[in-house]
């Protein structure tokens, strides 16, 4: 494996490493994102399960067409997390941020641009996509 130099190293960190734009605790998510996991599932069951229960009784045929027809009504739901953002994204929008507050200071600018001219650099991953940040809308990437 090759060596890395700090400013590669610090690219690909960049793109790799994740925050969280939502606007709530990171930590939070550990137990968050299970539960919400475990609740539409639940749900699912819970439906099913009384549809089940109405059904019980001799088998007919028009009785299991009506509850396979019922089953089949309704989507089940479902839940997905929202990825998280690109570290980059996350300094790019704090650094403009905080330009779009205190627009005197000269030190931010540099920063932002330095960030910037790190981020047009090629690291090894490349795509393009838009990611939402809850205190700025939505962001294109650049990775």
């Amino acid at each position: 494996m090759a060596r890395r130099d700090p400013q590669e190293k610090k690219r690909i960190s960049y793109a790799k490493d994740r925050r969280n734009a939502y606007a709530e605790n990171d930590k939070s998510s550990r137990n968050a994102v299970r539960l919400n996991k475990r609740f539409p599932h639940r749900a699912n069951r819970h439906r099913v399960q009384q549809v089940l229960r109405d059904a019980v009784g001799a088998p007919a045929a028009d009785t299991a067409d009506d509850v396979e027809e019922r089953l089949g009504r309704r989507r089940p739901k479902r839940w997905r997390k929202h990825p998280d953002l690109p570290l980059g994204d996350w300094v790019e929008s704090r650094l403009e941020r905080r330009l779009e507050l205190d627009a005197e200071s000269p030190a931010n600018e540099r920063r932002l641009a330095r960030v910037r001219q790190r981020r047009r650099r090629r690291a090894k991953l490349r795509t393009l996509r838009t990611a939402e940040i809850a205190t700025k809308g939505t962001v294109e990437r650049n990775w």
